[in-house]
């Protein structure tokens, strides 16, 4: 090559573009810096890691349901006037009022505590006031079961029929249907033996004297 070629060669390559890449005059292709790539270290939006949310608190059952069963005294036959009004006073510290027929002259009421009835029974007419101290779910839980109603009743005992159209009459216990609450019996005088399927509040059982 000579010397009018050389010159024209290194005129092209002080006009041509350089890469990025290529070393610079003297250097070595190895000894160049390659540029910093600004897409290092970035995910793509798909694998962000999710954001864990906070647990919810979980409250325990004895915070949550921390509640006892009171006795309220009641004029007798008032029970369930009593219960009704303790619940239209709509206090959010009591949740639930019972009267059973099974208990006279008591309200069973559940409760955040004693305090909501000094405030309230003295405007409850037949309220006579609070037993002390409180009772658990399971001590009046026998309360909440209905009882059947030939319970009591037993085979060859004899009832009277105070409903239907046998109101009046005498009969006698044959079977006992407890599932149904039903009571099969035989009309007591009758000249014929007539079976008679009835509800077991449709009787009542005498006693000897009413025999």
């Amino acid at each position: 090559m000579d010397e009018d070629e050389f010159d024209q060669y290194e005129e092209e390559l002080e006009s041509s573009p350089q890469d990025p890449l290529s070393a610079g005059p003297g250097e070595s292709p190895l000894d160049a810096e390659p540029e910093p790539d600004d897409s290092e270290g970035l995910l793509d939006p798909e694998d962000q890691p999710d954001e864990e949310e906070p647990e919810e608190e979980q409250i325990p059952v004895e915070e949550r349901f921390d509640t006892g069963i009171f006795a309220v005294k009641t004029t007798a036959s008032q029970e369930r006037t009593v219960a009704d009004m303790i619940m239209n006073r709509e206090e959010s510290s009591i949740h639930a009022a019972l009267a059973p027929d099974s208990l006279t002259s008591y309200v069973m009421v559940e409760a955040d505590d004693e305090a909501v009835f000094e405030r309230i029974l003295d405007e409850i007419p037949h309220a006579n006031g609070v037993v002390p101290g409180q009772s658990s779910l399971s001590e009046v839980e026998h309360f909440l079961s209905p009882k059947p109603d030939v319970e009591g009743i037993a085979e060859g005992d004899i009832v009277e029929l105070i409903a239907g159209p046998f109101k009046g009459e005498k009969a006698q216990v044959q079977r006992i249907d407890e599932g149904k609450d039903q009571v099969t019996v035989e009309l007591y005088e009758a000249t014929v033996p007539i079976p008679v399927t009835v509800r077991g509040d449709q009787i009542r059982v005498l006693d000897s004297e009413e025999r």
